[in-house]
């Protein structure tokens, strides 16, 4: 070997020498990362256990970062960025993947592998998910959890024989029970197997004929089939069996609803309220659905309902749910005083509550008790002392009382107290301004707030309502007043408030024929929608009847308007005189 070929060896074997030295180097670096994404794990899972999600959540990113191969800590990160709500959906398919890729190494690690199945299942990736839980069941063929799993998984890919043989399987360990019987039901629903759900409901019952709970179950399903004979059958042998079970009054009583039976259908509700063994929590659930029933049929008071209020309250004097669920509905028939005085007892056994006390100026507000507007005013405020929405009642009662330098002071307060970015709001209140300046006799400040609450929230179709009458009325402006007033028509074509300004606009430019056809249209929404007509709106109908000749019929109108405002002048003079005046 010559000098030249020594050298190549030497360098040669340097070389190999620095390589193997480089790979062990980087070894250590990935062993020494392993260990620090392992203790990271640790500290992350610990942040988990005590509910620091955010600090667990910041760990798990950088323990995956050190080590992406541990599929324990990808799991975790998959699970933490879908519990933490702030991925797309191409972030939430990533987290999937995560979530996959440990499923995918250890399968039988079971509770990071039913997770994995209840995101899938959540996310409605059907296909992975059945994947999960035929997994897990041939993995654990004994977990009920994973039995019921998997057969709702196969009822999603339709195979509802299997869904229902895995349920027998769980039933013939378990015993028979109602949840699992139901479960078999639905998915005997979901064929359309009419005699495979009559099957389920004998077999619940060969169990324990005389149990009163299966009895009101079965007679439930007869009642989804449309079987109102076998549904009272069951109700009625459940009654018999135990007579002082409320729940079979309730279920008698959607019985007595189902085919038409008002009479009743009363009659067991009563009984269903009256009864002992049923729990305030119960009751009111009746009485809600009761309440809902009768104000979808447009009952506006009902001597029914009262009753049952009456026979709740003289049980349970001391509940304020009742009291307060009593409240609304007589709130909802516009008996404010009524509504007022429940929730008067609500606030008796509460009186720190913020936002009853608010409720309470508002009912106030809305049935002119003015005296009990301020009474409740004070208490509020002394909860609710920022809250915006509180001084802007107040403000519509002092406008009502006339007060209206205290009204303006009141919505300041509002404004001062509002949420600068509620444009809404804000606008709202600015408009409330303009109406009070606007009945001071001040239209230049007043039509100045209106433009200010358009600026505001271009959509406040009540300020440009309002505008556009007063603009018609002064006739400042009165084709800026039609192309507000045309806007808001645009947008509420039957709000009769609306029709009524967009006619008097016209009326004002003398088209005559015009705001009749729009008042007349004013007129009709308003009896469709059921509302009184105001003397105001009537008093319009009438002056556009009569500028298109219909004098008679335009006299009818006035003295229709006169009853509701016998201190108008002008209405009287109109009446009197049986003729238009302009003033």
């Amino acid at each position: 070997m010559n000098i030249f070929q020594k050298y190549i060896t030497i360098l040669l074997t340097l070389a190999l020498a620095f390589t193997l030295n480089a790979k062990n180097d980087e070894q250590d670096v990935v062993a020494a990362h392993k260990r620090k994404a392992h203790y990271t794990f640790l500290e992350a899972m610990r942040k988990k256990s005590i509910g620091e999600y955010d600090s667990y959540h910041e760990l798990i990113q950088h323990a995956y970062s050190l080590d992406t191969t541990n599929t324990a800590i990808a799991h975790q990160l998959g699970y933490s960025t879908l519990v933490a709500g702030v991925c797309d959906d191409a972030g939430v398919y990533r987290a999937v993947e995560l979530m996959e890729k440990h499923f995918r190494s250890t399968p039988d690690d079971y509770y990071e592998s039913y997770l994995y199945g209840s995101v899938c299942k959540k996310l409605r990736i059907n296909d992975k998910a059945f994947e999960v839980w035929s997994k897990l069941y041939e993995l654990y063929p004994n977990k009920e959890d994973v039995m019921a799993q998997l057969a709702d998984a196969y009822a999603i890919q339709k195979n509802f024989d299997k869904a229902v043989e895995l349920y027998d399987t769980i039933e013939s360990r378990k015993g028979a029970s109602i949840p699992i019987t139901l479960r078999k039901v639905n998915y005997r629903f979901a064929s359309r197997d009419t005699m495979g759900i009559i099957k389920e409901t004998k077999k619940l019952l060969a169990t324990a004929p005389n149990n009163v709970d299966y009895n009101l179950v079965v007679g439930e399903i007869f009642q989804q089939l449309g079987q109102s004979d076998s549904a009272f059958y069951y109700f009625n042998k459940a009654h018999n069996i135990d007579p002082d079970n409320g729940y079979a009054y309730i279920y008698l009583a959607d019985y007595y609803r189902v085919i038409g039976d008002s009479v009743n259908y009363d009659k067991q509700i009563y009984n269903a309220l009256i009864n002992n063994n049923l729990g305030v929590e119960q009751k009111t659930e009746i009485l809600v659905d009761y309440v809902r029933d009768e104000l979808s049929e447009g009952v506006q008071k009902s001597e029914r309902t009262e009753n049952l209020f009456t026979v709740l309250i003289e049980q349970h004097p001391h509940e304020s749910t009742i009291h307060d669920l009593y409240s609304q509905y007589l709130a909802t028939i516009k008996d404010y005083k009524g509504a007022a005085e429940q929730l008067g007892y609500v606030l008796d056994m509460n009186p720190t509550d913020a936002e009853n006390w608010k409720k309470m100026v508002l009912l106030n507000l809305l049935d002119d008790n003015f005296e009990g507007v301020f009474e409740a005013a004070d208490k509020s405020i002394e909860y609710n002392s920022d809250n915006s929405d509180l001084y802007q009642y107040l403000a519509s009662a002092y406008v009502q009382i006339k007060e209206y330098e205290k009204a303006l002071e009141t919505y300041n307060k509002a404004f001062e107290k509002a949420d600068v970015s509620d444009k809404v709001k804000l606008s709202n209140i600015v408009a409330g301004m303009g109406d009070v300046y606007y009945s001071m006799g001040d239209t230049l400040k007043s039509f100045e707030q209106y433009e200010k609450a358009i600026e505001l929230n271009p959509g406040n179709l009540m300020a440009m309502n309002n505008y556009a009458y007063f603009l018609a009325i002064t006739e400042k402006d009165l084709d800026k007043a039609e192309k507000l007033s045309a806007t808001t028509i645009k947008y509420e074509p039957e709000n009769p408030t609306y029709l009524d300004t967009y006619a008097w606009v016209y009326f004002k430019k003398g088209e005559y024929s015009l705001a009749l056809t729009y008042m007349k249209s004013a007129l009709t929404h308003s009896e469709r929608l059921k509302e009184e007509p105001s003397a105001e709106l009537l008093e319009h109908y009438g002056d556009a009847l009569f500028m298109n000749g219909y004098h008679d019929e335009a006299v009818s109108y006035w003295e229709k308007a006169v009853e509701l405002n016998p201190d108008s002048e002008i209405l009287q003079r109109k009446v009197k005189h049986k003729t238009f005046f302009f003033k």
